[in-house]
């Protein structure tokens, strides 16, 4: 797929962490006529990408937030986010009043909360955008980003953002973006389930589902899931994609902020289980679709 770049400003961008989701994203930064500093925990892998796009490396996020209008985040979780953003080399100590610090990691509302109260402290502006869309998203640059943070400062971001995503979208104050993650999350996973179910069923019913699933996905099962992993789902194939590790970790950020706001999650806990026994099976980093697999092996 080619990405067609809207006509936007040129800003100086950082971007601090290089995985199967910030590389591309970062690429995308550069292609779309930006002037991106790259920084990663892993040195090698920045120089990669400069020599890829033709940007420039920083040592430190400090260093890479230093003239940066934007400065975008994708990193692990909860305390790598604190990690690049605070302390003596964090890059809210290098930017400068008025930038825009915009985070994509999928991580809690807490952690987005409390660097969004940081940053205003600094006159800085803080908003949490984790995305959606999963490694293919992020290499086509058609994610969905979902935001929390002040409108003036989205405003201003939005636009620069569109160059890895197909929409970018303002949920809400801070905290907004990373809750409709888990929205989005808690609802993969259940349709994830059903349609392991549905396939699992079905063949044990000799059906040809490949053929069924053909028909079905033009009815009212019809899914993201079902027409972009039922077939791979029927031929066992799960060597891509987003990995169980990571939707564990997602699935707990969920479980977390239902304990604290109350709402029951009874299908997303039980599915959160099934994927600890996937994990069990040494399928850390199949892609989530693997859930069939458990379905399989109980056959057996």
């Amino acid at each position: 797929m080619t990405k067609t770049y809207e006509a936007v400003t040129p800003h100086a961008v950082a971007f601090l962490g290089l995985g199967v989701m910030g590389y591309p994203m970062a690429g995308h930064l550069a292609r779309a006529g930006h002037h991106v500093t790259v920084y990663n925990r892993t040195a090698k892998k920045a120089e990669q990408w400069a020599e890829e796009y033709g940007g420039k490396t920083a040592r430190t996020p400090r260093e890479a937030a230093g003239g940066a209008q934007i400065v975008f985040s994708c990193v692990g979780n909860d305390d790598d986010l604190r990690s690049v953003y605070l302390g003596a080399d964090g890059a809210l100590g290098g930017m400068g009043k008025g930038a825009i610090a915009f985070d994509n990691t999928t991580a809690s509302a807490r952690v987005a909360r409390e660097l969004d109260a940081e940053a205003r402290g600094r006159g800085l502006h803080f908003i949490d955008a984790p995305v959606s869309g999963g490694q293919a998203g992020a290499v086509n640059g058609q994610l969905t980003v979902m935001c929390g943070g002040e409108p003036a400062a989205f405003e201003r971001a939005q636009p620069v953002a569109m160059a890895f995503a197909k929409a970018v979208t303002l949920i809400g104050a801070s905290g907004a973006g990373q809750l409709a993650k888990m929205v989005n999350q808690i609802c993969i996973a259940g349709l994830v389930q059903g349609l392991s179910e549905g396939i699992q069923f079905g063949q044990a019913a000799g059906l040809d589902m490949k053929l069924v699933l053909q028909v079905i996905g033009k009815g009212a099962a019809q899914s993201w899931q079902m027409d972009n992993r039922g077939t791979t789902m029927i031929d066992d194939k799960f060597d891509f994609g987003f990995a169980v590790d990571w939707m564990r970790k997602d699935l707990g950020l969920c479980l977390d902020e239902a304990r604290r706001n109350g709402a029951p999650l009874p299908v997303a806990a039980l599915v959160d289980q099934f994927y600890s026994e996937v994990q069990a099976m040494g399928g850390n980093r199949w892609d989530t679709s693997s859930l069939i697999r458990r379905l399989r092996n109980a056959k057996k």
